[in-house]
């Protein structure tokens, strides 16, 4: 996420935090363009899903998957990526709570959104 954080399971947390309100965000956003269009909630919590998690832990994601797949045969190759890793011990629990936060964010925006706008529609019959 390219932020300066702390570092081990504080940075961690910090990281987290930040992916539950992108997913608050993104939500928000789906939230009324799925009003404009007069969708359901399921493609507005789709859609809000993906994106959430693609903007929160994108960049970790893609680092563990490059760190995983490609074969670093030298010490020198192997620093020299882990250098461009914030925090090289902690990745993969950062992308963990990374897609629990932004899930989570868009889990409690539809709470908050879905009840207020139920509250505003008139009563039909």
């Amino acid at each position: 996420m390219n932020l300066p954080l702390h570092f081990g399971l504080l940075g961690t947390l910090e990281a987290a935090g930040i992916a539950l309100l992108v997913g608050l965000l993104v939500y928000f956003l789906f939230h009324h363009i799925a009003r404009a269009l007069r969708w359901t909630h399921g493609p507005a919590l789709g859609w809000a899903c993906g994106i959430s998690v693609v903007i929160a832990a994108g960049i970790d994601m893609w680092k563990l998957f490059y760190m995983g797949i490609v074969r670093m045969e030298s010490p020198f190759y192997a620093r020299l990526f882990l250098s461009t890793i914030h925090d090289p011990n902690e990745l993969g629990s950062r992308v963990v709570l990374e897609i629990i936060g932004a899930l989570t964010g868009v889990a409690l925006g539809w709470l908050v959104f879905s009840s207020r706008s139920v509250d505003q529609t008139p009563d039909v019959g």
